[in-house]
């Protein structure tokens, strides 16, 4: 089960009065993510009251998570602390310790492969 993915769900609560600016900040990260070809996916769902977001990514490997991440951080990060605040980040396969560096600001819960089924 070593060559898994790494995916997670991020769940954001919407700042009040922000959810204009979110919209805006989460088609530029999903135009940008579009370009990156180890993200297999990217998506962001909200809820009936526009006050949380779930947003579910899915990467090929710890190389991928981690570019992605340069660049959300480089480009998006500061915009997106603005309009939300992380409420829980669960992360699923077997990411690098530098992966884990980089997310342990965000305190996640590693879901580690325990039986997998794939096609």
């Amino acid at each position: 089960m070593d060559n898994l993915d790494i995916s997670w769900l991020f769940e954001l609560a919407i700042n009040p009065g922000r959810f204009e600016d979110f919209k805006a900040l989460m088609a530029d990260t999903i135009e940008a993510t579009q370009s990156e070809v180890d993200s297999l996916n990217y998506g962001w769902t909200i809820s009936d009251d526009h006050q949380v977001c779930h947003v579910y990514e899915r990467y090929r490997d710890s190389a991928a998570v981690m570019m992605h991440l340069e660049s959300f951080g480089a480009n998006f990060a500061v915009r997106l602390m603005e309009a939300v605040t992380p409420a829980r980040l669960v992360a699923y396969g077997t990411p690098s310790p530098q992966v884990k560096d980089a997310l342990a600001g965000l305190s996640p819960v590693y879901m580690a492969p325990l039986g997998v089924f794939r096609r």
